[in-house]
């Protein structure tokens, strides 16, 4: 059995190994990149604050960014239309709808119900008086829609549910300050979570096939060696029991057959007594 054959085992699986993290992590990388140019959902969170304490946090994860909305974190503090003659634009489509946006707040967005005007309307009336952002949460489903609202420039605007928005206006109607965090949910994060799996599955299995190949190569060495060291000793045995005589006694080549009982030597020195032999007869 020719044991060297095997010694290379180790080394294919150990490529094999690697073709297959090379190839996961090219595969990752190029969904990530094509995730990222094609972001629709997002997650926006709210903290709730009451005299600059956190009192309740939320988070969902059913947001979606507009069509032509730049697809980036955005965050501040969330603003209703103000009231005008007691009556509240919720909708934002009021040409007198206005943001009572509070002195030094760089960043805030804009929570503005869907219906009545279209997304642009509601997204240019919010970009009027600087918004980060703006939210607009459904009027008549749960589910959300991909925005179309081309011409906003460079603000961010998402949709958010129905429940997920009425549940923010109910702590601002509270007269409570809410803080709301806008970021991109790209899909690539289960990728390369089952990509680590599969990678980590493919070296288990590495591991095992080594480990057992490993057994089986020293189980095969040693029953090798050992089936040597038993020839040797047949044939030191079968060496010391054949001498040649001196004084001109050589085979017969004409008596000698595979079966014969004649003393058993090594092919060399057999060969050599032939040939004196067939020298002297002639």
């Amino acid at each position: 059995m020719d044991l060297h054959r095997w010694t290379c085992f180790p080394i294919v699986a150990v490529f094999m190994l690697v073709l297959v993290q090379v190839e996961v992590q090219a595969r990752s990388a190029a969904a990530g990149r094509a995730d990222r140019n094609s972001i629709e959902d997002a997650t926006v969170n709210a903290t709730v604050m009451d005299r600059g304490s956190s009192v309740h946090m939320m988070s969902s994860e059913d947001g979606t960014y507009g069509q032509d909305s730049p697809k980036m974190d955005a965050r501040g503090i969330v603003l209703t239309p103000a009231p005008h003659h007691g009556v509240v634009d919720r909708q934002g489509c009021d040409p007198n709808t206005r943001f009572l946006v509070p002195p030094r707040s760089v960043h805030w967005v804009a929570l503005l119900q869907r219906g009545n005007c279209t997304f642009r309307e509601k997204i240019l009336k919010a970009a009027a008086y600087n918004a980060t952002a703006v939210l607009v949460y459904n009027n008549s489903t749960d589910k959300t829609v991909k925005m179309g609202h081309e011409g906003t420039g460079d603000i961010v605007a998402v949709m958010i549910t129905e429940a997920y928005g009425k549940e923010i206006l109910a702590h601002l109607d509270r007269n409570l300050t809410v803080l709301a965090s806008l970021g991109f949910r790209s899909p690539s994060r289960n990728l390369n979570r089952g990509s680590l799996v599969f990678v980590s599955v493919s070296f288990i299995v590495l591991m095992i096939i080594s480990s057992a190949w490993l057994v089986f190569y020293f189980i095969q060495k040693i029953r090798y060696g050992a089936g040597r060291h038993r020839s040797q000793v047949r044939r030191l045995r079968r060496n010391q029991q054949c001498r040649l005589t001196g004084g001109g006694h050589f085979f017969n080549r004409n008596a000698m057959s595979p079966r014969s009982n004649i003393c058993e030597m090594e092919l060399p020195d057999i060969q050599a007594s032939l040939d004196l032999y067939d020298n002297n007869k002639s």
